[in-house]
């Protein structure tokens, strides 16, 4: 149920909030090369943010052998669960989520990390007193840049997208939250540009966590209630 007068943050986690972006590159790299299909290092980078459902299609083609992508994907989810306890937040990820909370605004984690992944990420992040809610994988039919996961993390945090901001780090969010009419802050600390940001319609792109927690008062999440 929406509560009408309630205003949030939606934060996307891998790359945004935890510093895994090139982790899942190199995951994606490796599961692929063992497979037989390379693909160079760049152009996967530029894919994460895509969910499992589409990112094989997008570096691979529609015309690749779809009976495989089961077994790619369980190899990338193997070689990027070794990094598991190693996972690091990015930096005052957490002061952030606090500082948004302290402000009044519920902080809601929109991510379609797998459900077994999101433990990890939450662990790496340390804040779960401040979170309101989390998604995961299995709260939407379609991953980014489909909109489904900010969908569920609106319903299930009982907030309306007239009332919130989205913070990711891929051109992915940007366009997710765009079919929503959600404003996206932008942030280059998961290896995209500000310029490819801003272009896809950010409306505020900062370097990382610690940026936009130093520029708050004056930034798009000042604006919500």
């Amino acid at each position: 149920m929406t509560t009408e007068n309630s205003c949030g943050v939606l934060f996307d986690v891998d790359g945004t909030l935890v510093d895994t972006t090139y982790l899942h590159t190199v995951s994606w790299w490796e599961a692929l090369r063992q497979a037989d299909q390379p693909v160079p290092m760049a152009t996967i980078h530029r894919a994460i943010g895509m969910g499992s459902d589409k990112i094989l299609g997008h570096l691979l083609g529609p015309e690749r052998d779809r009976s495989a992508d089961g077994r790619l994907r369980d190899a990338h989810s193997s070689l990027y669960g070794e990094y598991w306890e190693r996972l690091t937040p990015l930096p005052r990820a957490a002061d952030l989520l606090r500082a948004c909370a302290g402000r009044g605004l519920r902080v809601v984690l929109a991510t379609s990390a797998s459900a077994h992944e999101v433990g990890a990420l939450r662990r790496a992040l340390d804040a779960d007193d401040v979170i309101a809610s989390v998604t995961c994988a299995a709260d939407a039919d379609q991953s980014k840049p489909a909109p489904d996961i900010l969908v569920a993390a609106l319903e299930q945090s009982g907030l309306n997208a007239s009332r919130v901001v989205f913070v990711g780090d891929s051109v992915w969010d940007v366009a997710a939250a765009g079919k929503l009419d959600i404003p996206c802050v932008g942030l280059t600390c998961g290896g995209t540009s500000r310029g490819e940001l801003a272009g896809a319609g950010a409306v505020a792109v900062y370097d990382d966590p610690a940026a936009l927690l130093g520029a708050l008062a004056d930034s798009p999440v000042a604006a919500l209630g």
